[in-house]
């Protein structure tokens, strides 16, 4: 019984896909049929069907061609690229019965010979004194393009292969002409063939070093070297992804608004704003719709607008420490209210009284332990903590992210801009008394506020920071 039913070679253009394909069809029990789900041609440029699938089939339905190739004589395979028909590629990443070849080649040359390629109009060449040759000018821009949507594609079949628990055959453009290679990729695909001798009919196009190959050469490598190429600066996180908490989202008929509260905002002034737009209390607002209805009430009122306010990463995560762990420590906070106790050695006030009535629970205390909490979320949003990464204080980047899988949002507005803001969402807000303060716990954080809180907000919420461009907090 064959190893796969069938296979599929991941590749892009110009990583030496032709010269795989040629070696594997040396193979008696393997067939590569080319590129059979690229979307402007079946298998080759002037073929007209793959396995008795033509063009306009296919496009009917991918899935016709992909039972095709998995049922027919011989373990049978495709080469794939990042652009070809998406329709089938969550299939095939899932199909632990579809042998995954992953071939790459340096990007920066990948690139030059698609430049050349595209210039000289020359794709394959079996004969050298046939070869078109030509300097091609570097674009960095372009370049970065080709980059990312390579690394893109492959982070995505990488990811597909680790969650699945599969394995794919990784083999570089170096690795072509090595016939033990070949013939271990062949083996892995499930052939009991072995090869002697590797296809030599296709010819290296362009073998001459870079520096000959591109005119701005210099300007090429200068281009390089501001290139992130390792993502060295890209911040890292292992938050959870959050869903989109549509249960939580404030549809406003009247105004034709849809307010999507970030937990620990500004929601209590916002709310009241909206109460009234609608001239009802913020407990009479329509909340609490799930999916369905949100999606219905939304087709009901076209022209609505959804909005959220972010709040500065130093006062949400006061306001979130104030409200959960100093006033009320309920609603499943009073855990994670004795881990802060116990494991992070915070110092809070007595669990029946208010801060205000601990006499030992001053400023210098309440500084302290603000101080500690902080702590705890960068390590707990660092998954460094054996403790949930609660909403009160995950990020907003996170909620974000997870509001915009529903859809996406129209406006994000800063607490800090609301006076002024607020109003531009309606084309007359009418007499309705713009907000007081936002923040109940303002006075309270501008007492303790210090560079040092500044900086552990900055360790815990260097995503926020980095995204929605908060400076330093201002009391």
């Amino acid at each position: 019984m064959a190893k796969f039913e069938y296979f599929v070679v991941f590749a892009e253009m110009r990583t030496g896909s032709n010269l795989l394909e040629a070696n594997l069809n040396r193979f008696d029990d393997l067939a590569c049929l080319g590129e059979a789900f690229n979307s402007h041609f079946i298998g080759y440029p002037k073929s007209e069907a793959v396995l008795g699938v033509t063009l306009s089939q296919r496009e009917d339905n991918p899935h016709l061609l992909l039972d095709a190739i998995q049922v027919a004589v011989g373990t049978n395979g495709f080469r794939y690229f990042h652009d070809h028909d998406p329709r089938i590629l969550d299939r095939l990443l899932a199909d632990q019965r579809c042998g995954k070849v992953v071939l790459t080649r340096n990007p920066i040359e990948s690139y030059v010979s698609l430049k050349i390629a595209t210039q000289t109009d020359q794709w394959k060449m079996t004969n050298a004194k046939h070869e078109k040759s030509t300097q091609i000018r570097f674009d960095l821009e372009e370049f970065a393009d080709h980059l990312k949507a390579q690394q893109d594609f492959q982070l995505k079949v990488q990811k597909a292969m680790q969650v699945s628990g599969q394995s794919a055959f990784y083999i570089g453009y170096e690795d072509l002409n090595d016939i033990d290679v070949i013939n271990g990729l062949a083996q892995f695909l499930g052939s009991y063939i072995q090869l002697d001798a590797l296809d030599d009919k296709l010819k290296k196009q362009n073998p001459a070093p870079l520096s000959e190959k591109v005119s701005n050469y210099d300007a090429m490598k200068a281009g390089l070297a501001k290139l992130d190429r390792f993502d060295l600066s890209r911040t890292p996180h292992f938050e959870p992804r959050r869903g989109p908490m549509v249960t939580k989202y404030v549809a406003v008929p009247k105004s034709n608004l849809i307010y999507l509260p970030i937990k620990s905002g500004p929601n209590a002034a916002v709310l009241s704003w909206l109460a009234q737009l609608e001239g009802v209390s913020a407990d009479e607002l329509s909340s609490g719709l799930k999916q369905g209805e949100m999606r219905q009430w939304m087709q009901d009122h076209p022209g609505h607008r959804r909005f959220t306010v972010v709040r500065h990463p130093v006062a949400r995560a006061h306001a979130a420490f104030c409200q959960h762990f100093l006033e009320q420590a309920g609603g499943g906070y009073a855990e994670i209210r004795q881990t802060l106790r116990s494991a992070y050695g915070l110092k809070l006030p007595k669990r029946e009284l208010r801060p205000e009535t601990d006499k030992q629970y001053d400023m210098e205390a309440h500084a302290r332990a603000f101080h500690g909490f902080l702590r705890f979320v960068k390590n707990n949003l660092n998954a460094q903590t054996s403790l949930r990464v609660d909403p009160a204080w995950a990020s907003q980047v996170a909620l974000v992210q997870g509001m915009n899988e529903f859809a996406p949002i129209d406006l994000i507005l800063r607490e800090d801009q609301l006076q002024t803001d607020l109003p531009l969402l309606l084309s007359d807000a009418g007499d309705v008394e713009l907000l007081g303060e936002t923040d109940p716990y303002v006075e309270r954080l501008a007492a303790i506020y210090s560079p040092k809180i500044e900086k552990a907000a900055r360790n815990a919420y260097a995503r926020d920071y980095f995204t929605f461009g908060f400076e330093d907090w201002r009391p």
